[in-house]
Protein backbone atom coordinates (compact mmCIF):
# COMPACT_ATOMS: atom_id res chain seq x y z
CA UNK A 1 0.00 0.00 0.00
CA UNK A 2 1.46 3.34 -1.10
CA UNK A 3 1.47 6.03 1.55
CA UNK A 4 0.76 9.56 0.33
CA UNK A 5 2.54 12.43 2.04
CA UNK A 6 1.05 15.86 1.60
CA UNK A 7 3.63 18.44 0.61
CA UNK A 8 3.67 21.76 2.48
CA UNK A 9 3.13 23.42 -0.91
CA UNK A 10 -0.51 22.24 -0.73
CA UNK A 11 -1.01 24.70 2.13
CA UNK A 12 0.74 27.64 0.46
CA UNK A 13 -1.03 27.59 -2.88
CA UNK A 14 -2.19 31.08 -3.59
CA UNK A 15 1.30 32.48 -3.05
CA UNK A 16 1.82 31.68 -6.74
CA UNK A 17 -1.16 33.90 -7.66
CA UNK A 18 0.25 36.72 -5.53
CA UNK A 19 3.63 36.22 -7.20
CA UNK A 20 1.95 36.72 -10.56
CA UNK A 21 0.43 39.99 -9.33
CA UNK A 22 3.86 41.22 -8.18
CA UNK A 23 5.43 40.40 -11.55
CA UNK A 24 2.55 42.06 -13.39
CA UNK A 25 2.98 45.20 -11.26
CA UNK A 26 6.74 45.51 -11.89
CA UNK A 27 7.10 44.28 -15.48
CA UNK A 28 5.85 47.41 -17.31
CA UNK A 29 7.72 49.98 -15.20
CA UNK A 30 10.34 52.32 -16.59
CA UNK A 31 13.56 53.22 -14.80
CA UNK A 32 12.03 56.58 -13.87
CA UNK A 33 8.91 54.92 -12.44
CA UNK A 34 11.05 52.57 -10.31
CA UNK A 35 12.55 55.67 -8.66
CA UNK A 36 9.18 57.16 -7.62
CA UNK A 37 8.49 57.52 -3.88
CA UNK A 38 5.40 58.57 -1.98
CA UNK A 39 7.57 60.38 0.58
CA UNK A 40 11.29 61.20 0.70
CA UNK A 41 11.85 58.96 3.74
CA UNK A 42 10.13 55.90 2.22
CA UNK A 43 11.43 53.34 -0.24
CA UNK A 44 10.94 53.93 -3.94
CA UNK A 45 8.83 51.55 -5.98
CA UNK A 46 12.01 49.84 -7.20
CA UNK A 47 13.47 49.58 -3.70
CA UNK A 48 10.24 48.01 -2.45
CA UNK A 49 10.45 45.34 -5.16
CA UNK A 50 14.16 44.85 -4.47
CA UNK A 51 13.42 44.48 -0.75
CA UNK A 52 10.85 41.75 -1.42
CA UNK A 53 13.24 39.84 -3.69
CA UNK A 54 16.30 40.28 -1.45
CA UNK A 55 14.42 39.19 1.66
CA UNK A 56 13.07 36.02 0.01
CA UNK A 57 16.61 35.13 -1.05
CA UNK A 58 18.19 36.04 2.27
CA UNK A 59 16.03 33.72 4.33
CA UNK A 60 16.13 30.87 1.84
CA UNK A 61 19.83 30.96 1.05
CA UNK A 62 21.34 32.70 4.05
CA UNK A 63 19.52 30.89 6.81
CA UNK A 64 18.45 27.62 5.21
CA UNK A 65 21.18 27.03 2.63
CA UNK A 66 18.59 26.45 -0.08
CA UNK A 67 17.98 27.80 -3.57
CA UNK A 68 21.29 27.31 -5.33
CA UNK A 69 23.73 29.86 -6.74
CA UNK A 70 21.15 32.17 -8.35
CA UNK A 71 19.34 32.67 -5.06
CA UNK A 72 22.64 33.02 -3.19
CA UNK A 73 23.69 35.80 -5.59
CA UNK A 74 20.41 37.65 -5.02
CA UNK A 75 20.86 37.27 -1.25
CA UNK A 76 24.01 39.39 -1.67
CA UNK A 77 22.13 42.37 -3.09
CA UNK A 78 22.46 45.44 -0.87
CA UNK A 79 19.34 46.22 1.12
CA UNK A 80 19.15 49.72 -0.23
CA UNK A 81 21.50 51.36 -2.72
CA UNK A 82 20.93 51.17 -6.45
CA UNK A 83 17.67 49.87 -7.86
CA UNK A 84 18.09 46.93 -10.25
CA UNK A 85 16.51 47.22 -13.69
CA UNK A 86 12.94 46.15 -14.25
CA UNK A 87 14.21 42.98 -15.96
CA UNK A 88 16.48 42.17 -12.99
CA UNK A 89 13.66 42.71 -10.52
CA UNK A 90 11.28 40.48 -12.49
CA UNK A 91 13.99 37.82 -12.81
CA UNK A 92 14.64 38.10 -9.06
CA UNK A 93 10.96 37.65 -8.29
CA UNK A 94 10.78 34.61 -10.56
CA UNK A 95 14.02 32.98 -9.35
CA UNK A 96 13.26 33.41 -5.67
CA UNK A 97 9.64 32.34 -5.94
CA UNK A 98 10.51 29.26 -7.98
CA UNK A 99 13.15 28.29 -5.39
CA UNK A 100 10.68 28.66 -2.52
CA UNK A 101 8.05 26.68 -4.42
CA UNK A 102 10.48 23.86 -5.22
CA UNK A 103 11.48 23.62 -1.56
CA UNK A 104 7.88 23.58 -0.36
CA UNK A 105 7.09 20.83 -2.87
CA UNK A 106 10.10 18.79 -1.67
CA UNK A 107 9.91 19.35 2.07
CA UNK A 108 7.73 17.13 4.22
CA UNK A 109 5.48 18.27 7.04
CA UNK A 110 8.20 17.02 9.41
CA UNK A 111 10.76 19.20 7.63
CA UNK A 112 8.66 22.24 8.49
CA UNK A 113 9.27 21.53 12.19
CA UNK A 114 13.06 21.77 11.79
CA UNK A 115 14.53 24.44 14.08
CA UNK A 116 17.32 26.76 12.91
CA UNK A 117 19.41 27.94 15.83
CA UNK A 118 21.91 30.73 15.87
CA UNK A 119 22.72 34.20 17.08
CA UNK A 120 21.97 37.54 15.49
CA UNK A 121 22.90 40.93 16.91
CA UNK A 122 24.13 39.17 20.03
CA UNK A 123 20.78 37.49 20.65
CA UNK A 124 20.11 33.76 20.27
CA UNK A 125 17.27 32.65 18.03
CA UNK A 126 15.34 29.46 17.37
CA UNK A 127 13.19 29.60 14.25
CA UNK A 128 11.24 26.76 12.70
CA UNK A 129 11.17 26.31 8.94
CA UNK A 130 7.39 26.80 9.25
CA UNK A 131 7.88 30.18 10.98
CA UNK A 132 10.40 31.34 8.39
CA UNK A 133 8.12 30.35 5.51
CA UNK A 134 5.14 32.20 6.95
CA UNK A 135 7.35 35.20 7.79
CA UNK A 136 8.51 35.45 4.16
CA UNK A 137 4.91 35.25 2.90
CA UNK A 138 3.70 37.91 5.33
CA UNK A 139 6.69 40.05 4.31
CA UNK A 140 5.64 39.68 0.64
CA UNK A 141 2.10 40.71 1.57
CA UNK A 142 3.14 43.70 3.67
CA UNK A 143 5.60 45.18 1.19
CA UNK A 144 3.44 44.20 -1.79
CA UNK A 145 0.73 46.35 -0.22
CA UNK A 146 3.18 49.24 0.04
CA UNK A 147 4.11 48.64 -3.58
CA UNK A 148 0.47 48.69 -4.68
CA UNK A 149 -0.20 51.87 -2.68
CA UNK A 150 2.89 53.58 -4.16
CA UNK A 151 1.92 52.65 -7.70
CA UNK A 152 -1.61 53.92 -7.19
CA UNK A 153 -0.42 57.14 -5.57
CA UNK A 154 1.53 57.89 -8.75
CA UNK A 155 -1.37 57.03 -11.04
CA UNK A 156 0.26 53.79 -12.22
CA UNK A 157 -1.54 50.51 -12.73
CA UNK A 158 -1.65 48.67 -9.44
CA UNK A 159 -2.83 45.09 -9.86
CA UNK A 160 -4.99 43.71 -7.11
CA UNK A 161 -2.28 42.99 -4.59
Amino acid sequence: MKQHTVSPWNFYQGWDVYQGHLVKAIEPLTTEQLELRIAPNLRSIGLLAKHIVRTRAGWLSGLMGEGGPDVAAIAQWEYDGDVPSTAELVRGLEVTFRAWQECLQRWTPEDMDYIFRGERWGEPYELSRQWVTWHVIEHDLHHGGELSFSLGAHGLAAPDL
